[in-house]
């Protein structure tokens, strides 16, 4: 079985390491994996996003347009830059809250996310949307967005991995002392 899968975001926001958590638990499994990543615009806030490939037969780490099963999104203009890589029946998670683009806060612009939330909403059936912002908040640190997302994703039965094995990865991949606040955001139901 094969699993396509966009995680995209802004820099700084912990995308390129949830992708490395699920390609992490995918392998301890005995999963094949293949992945590629953007992260050169980080630097300046631009967008970051991986092509995650899970399953047998996999040539290529990228992902055409129209075949990924799940758009992991960490803000939501990166989920509708993404969207028309979702195949049809497909899963969007998507963090709620925006993060402004430079060229934007430049310009003076009004933008929310809430525009792109309402788009996702009716591009998509049924997407999962988290306000991560104020989640994170209830839990202590911004910092753990990114889990708070994985932990969306495998709550949805998409991901085809469990809580427990993001938690294994979370355990060897992260810093001990950050560990059980991440699995605290894995664990947190939505």
């Amino acid at each position: 079985m094969k699993k396509n899968i966009i995680l995209c975001g802004v820099g700084g926001q912990g995308t390129v390491l949830a992708s490395r958590l699920i390609a992490a638990a995918a392998m301890k499994r005995g999963m094949s994996v293949m992945s590629a990543e953007t992260i050169g615009m980080a630097q300046k806030g631009g967008s970051v996003f991986s092509h995650l490939r899970i399953g047998d037969e996999l040539y290529s780490p990228m992902i055409g347009l129209g075949e990924a099963d799940i758009i992991i999104a960490f803000e939501p203009a990166e989920a509708v830059r993404m969207l028309p890589y979702l195949r049809e029946g497909g899963t969007v998670i998507v963090n709620t809250d925006p993060v402004m683009p430079v060229s934007a806060a430049l310009g003076g612009s009004g933008y929310t996310g809430g525009e792109m939330v309402e788009y996702l909403r009716r591009s998509v059936p049924h997407p999962v949307t988290l306000e991560c912002g104020k989640i994170c908040r209830e839990l202590g640190s911004p910092k753990v967005m990114n889990v708070l997302l994985l932990g969306a994703a495998v709550g949805s039965g998409v991901l085809s991995l469990t809580r427990d094995d993001i938690a294994d990865a979370i355990r060897e991949r992260v810093k001990a002392q950050y560990v059980e606040l991440n699995l605290k955001a894995l664990n947190y139901t939505v």
